[in-house]
């Protein structure tokens, strides 16, 4: 089986957010793997235990991007491949989506494509839906179990996931490939290993371009406004002090009533 875990690289979640030029601005913050699809390459490399084949990381970003997809080669993954090109700079998810399928068409014979329940940066959690709308593949999302059936002559090979949702469990079916979006309960991502990390610093990744998918340019459907900052707020603090609880009692009520608060 050949398998597909699709991550993004974002700030790490301690990055305070604010806005320059009405543009959103994540400072200095580092940047890493979206901790949610740490669990995309987690869900993949058990499918790829459990059913054997392989799995590619794939990461659309720039040059940087590059780390967060050592990360999951360091995890376990196979192989990894990242879609750069300076006109992908400010896709929304519809354009990510375009671009994902046509990326996961290119590589060929894929059975199964799997992402993270959302991103830290935007959190839309839309990406993995149209994604699979694109492909024309059926979409299993909030997926906690995975389990693929062997498949006959009569029954094509199809795929079984248990659904975490607020009312509960659901148990949904569909025949590969399939897109499926995964959540925490898939299981706690493995840490990468000292071989992983040492092979996955040796990786040569390669990087397709938007020619090299034979795909332009999504247009954005969503339309930016500026964005700015919130006004500062000003306080103060004034710390009563008194010889005893009661004389503190007084001095606050005094201060109370003098500000007009009651």
């Amino acid at each position: 089986m050949k398998i597909i875990a699709c991550i993004k690289q974002v700030p790490d979640s301690e990055a305070k957010v604010r806005a320059e030029g009405g543009q959103i601005s994540w400072g200095d913050a580092p940047l890493v793997i979206n901790p949610f699809d740490e669990y995309a390459v987690e869900g993949a490399l058990q499918q790829k235990e459990a059913t054997g084949g392989t799995v590619t990381a794939l990461c659309i970003g720039p040059e940087s991007a590059k780390e967060a997809l050592k990360h999951a080669l360091a995890m376990g993954v196979d192989d990894a491949i990242l879609v750069s090109d300076p006109a992908l700079s400010n896709i929304d998810s519809v354009g990510a989506a375009r671009i994902l399928a046509a990326a996961i068409q290119k590589i060929g014979g894929v059975e199964m494509a799997v992402f993270g329940r959302q991103t830290l940066d935007n959190g839309s959690g839309l990406t993995p839906a149209q994604t699979a709308r694109v492909l024309g593949w059926p979409m299993l999302g909030l997926a906690g179990q995975i389990k693929v059936d062997d498949g006959s002559a009569s029954s094509p090979q199809g795929v079984q996931v248990e659904r975490v949702i607020e009312e509960g469990r659901q148990i949904v079916k569909a025949k590969l490939p399939v897109v499926v979006s995964v959540v925490q309960s898939i299981g706690e991502p493995r840490y990468p290993s000292f071989m992983g990390i040492r092979k996955a610093s040796k990786a040569e990744i390669p990087v397709w371009s938007l020619s090299d998918l034979g795909a332009s340019v999504p247009a954005p459907l969503v339309t930016r406004t500026e964005l700015m900052n919130p006004p500062s707020r000003e306080s103060s603090v004034e710390i009563i002090t008194g010889e005893s609880p009661t004389e503190i009692a007084e001095k606050l009520a005094d201060k109370i009533l003098a500000e007009k608060v009651l």
